[in-house]
């Protein structure tokens, strides 16, 4: 099968490229799926487990990419809730070759079924931005009715769903990001936008949750926004100064079948729309990760389309 592998951990983004990799094996209570569309992090080449399995051994070459969407083509041994033929989307392991390949080897429990008229290319949008704006909302910040979020980086894949989730709970949101992502947050259902370029984070007042993407020194001067007893939940890195009187949360996304099996139904419901910014064929994925790049929402790598032609 054709995939993106990496080799050498210096190369960085210059070392993904096109090769023939084997066909994966599917282990105990897995599936495999053919790719039909693929979601990947920018930094993703510079977490540990992208360059080692669970127990530290090195298992290179390996593809990256933890976000899919495709159907179903073989079930390991054990396997149940999920059959031959079925559509489905979710998360591949973080320690294992992920979704940036035309098959990929998943654990069952991290799929879930998509419906036959929700496009691969919006779901492969939805698991990692999805699960994480939901859990750093409702999990760890436990938002409610009335409550005030500040959300950064609202025009991206993560925040954007983060500002819709939010303001459909009733909460009053307030999004920052660089001028020209204004009118993609305001019509998301912020109630105010910030320029970051331009204006004085302070006057946004005290809130009582912050929701960070950005880290560095946004995080830092965040902390200074929290109210007594709010939450600042961050995804960039671990905070290193906590709110006056309240909690700095840094956490990383869990695989949640019910929680992607509710968002789907809230993607098909007109409640949920991910933005899906740029869809690239498998053999422009490097260029996709470079890091100057800038473009809203999320961007897909479509794999295989629905008629089985490869878009490599």
């Amino acid at each position: 099968m054709r995939a993106i592998t990496v080799r050498d951990r210096d190369a960085d983004v210059g070392g993904l490229t096109l090769t023939d990799m084997p066909y994966p094996h599917a282990a105990e209570n897995d599936v495999i799926v053919r790719v039909h569309a693929a979601g990947f992090t920018p930094g993703e080449l510079d977490w540990p487990a992208t360059w080692t399995d669970r127990a530290g051994r090195d298992r290179t070459p390996t593809i990256p990419g933890h976000e899919l969407s495709g159907v179903v083509v073989e079930l390991g041994y054990g396997t149940t809730g999920l059959t031959v033929g079925q559509r489905v989307f979710g998360l591949t392991d973080w320690a294992r070759n992920g979704s940036l390949a035309e098959y990929t080897a998943v654990e069952a429990r991290n799929l879930a079924p998509l419906a036959a008229d929700v496009d691969h290319t919006v779901a492969a949008a939805l698991p990692i931005s999805g699960l994480t704006a939901w859990q750093a909302l409702f999990d760890h910040a436990h938002l409610t009715t009335g409550q005030t979020v500040l959300i950064h980086g609202a025009a991206g894949g993560v925040s954007s769903i983060a500002v819709q989730l939010a303001r459909e709970a009733g909460a009053r949101v307030i999004g920052t990001g660089r001028a020209d992502d204004r009118d993609v947050v305001l019509g998301l259902g912020a109630r105010t936008f910030l320029d970051l370029d331009a204006d004085d984070l302070r006057g946004v007042g005290e809130v009582d949750v912050v929701l960070d993407v950005i880290g560095g020194d946004i995080l830092a001067r965040s902390t200074e926004l929290v109210r007594p007893g709010g939450t600042l939940v961050t995804i960039a890195m671990p905070p290193t100064v906590q709110p006056k009187d309240g909690r700095a949360v840094f956490f990383v996304v869990e695989p949640d079948r019910a929680r992607l099996t509710d968002m789907a139904e809230r993607l098909r419901a007109g409640r949920l729309n991910p933005i899906v910014g740029d869809v690239r064929p498998l053999a422009e994925t490097a260029a996709a990760f470079a890091r100057h790049r800038r473009t809203p929402g999320k961007t897909i790598i479509q794999v295989t389309d629905e008629q089985g032609a490869q878009h490599s």
